[in-house]
């Protein structure tokens, strides 16, 4: 799968850290090597700079790596080329690029969604509701980008190059709030009747009926695998104040553990359109 900017740079920047351990440099005496400052170099092995495809091949020959020069020079490349969502970038909430950017990326998605339908299944109206909703002052011109961005992002359901997989989880009572009105919930419940049939794509539906299950316990969140780029499985978890992304194994099995057991509250996917199928029919009743 191509890599997207967001996952060229972090591939770039844990081989860069990983190299100059595997050689025994400090960041100071590797930043000394290469004539620069201590919070140059920091930002740079964080991901928080740029950095040239010279410089990068510069590293390689610091860590004793002359062999890896042209590749991570590409990376470097690859890690500032512009990708589709940066013409959006006036009104993408800030840090959530680097989901959008991770999303393309990733082979397979696993996603929890305790209150609303996700963005990637969210119809015009829909998404329009919940972002007028979120932003009441917005001018209608950046309410009408930042629902063209969201309908952008759907593209990757349907993409035939590389396509991704898609498992998502809702409870019933998502399927039953009128967001918008019951004629804009109705034709959002059939959309998800549509994507529910995409052969990449597991919709699970929690029946109210189950009662307490984890996902009560977890709240929302996306675990992203990345097996055919070699990066490793990373949770984000987006709040009110910001987000949240990590690779860490410590804090990334306790979610796919949550996933796992959110999955054990979940219908089949046959019984899940069929709920959702019903819920359609009594939001349309009215």
């Amino acid at each position: 799968m191509a890599e997207t900017s967001e996952v060229a740079r972090r591939k770039l920047t844990r081989q860069l850290r990983e190299l100059r351990e595997a050689a025994g440099m400090t960041q100071q005496a590797a930043a000394d090597s290469l004539e620069w400052s201590l919070s140059k170099f920091n930002r740079i092995e964080k991901g928080l700079s740029g950095l040239r495809g010279l410089d990068a091949k510069n590293m390689a020959e610091l860590y004793a790596r002359p062999d890896l020069a042209e590749s991570l020079s590409a990376l470097a490349i690859a890690a500032k080329t512009k990708s589709w969502y940066h013409e959006y970038g006036d009104v993408i909430p800030e840090a959530f690029d680097i989901y959008i950017g991770m999303e393309a990326a990733a082979d397979r998605l696993r996603w929890f969604e305790s209150e609303l339908v996700p963005g990637i299944f969210q119809t015009e109206d829909y998404a329009r509701t919940l972002i007028r909703t979120g932003r009441p002052d917005a001018p209608a011109e950046e309410v009408d980008r930042r629902v063209r961005l969201r309908l952008t992002r759907q593209a990757l359901l349907t993409r035939e190059d590389d396509p991704q997989d898609w498992h998502i989880v809702l409870p019933e009572g998502v399927l039953n709030r009128p967001v918008g009105g019951r004629a804009v919930m109705g034709a959002q419940l059939d959309r998800l009747l549509e994507v529910a049939d995409l052969p990449n794509v597991t919709l699970g539906v929690i029946p109210v009926a189950a009662g307490m299950h984890y996902g009560i316990l977890s709240g929302p969140f996306v675990l992203l695998d990345f097996p055919d780029v070699g990066e490793p499985t990373t949770v984000y978890i987006e709040g009110l104040t910001g987000a949240l992304y990590t690779a860490d194994t410590k804090q990334v099995d306790p979610y796919r553990a949550a996933f796992d057991a959110i999955e054990q509250a979940t219908r089949t996917a046959t019984e899940s359109k069929e709920l959702i199928a019903q819920a359609a029919k009594e939001m349309k009743k009215r």
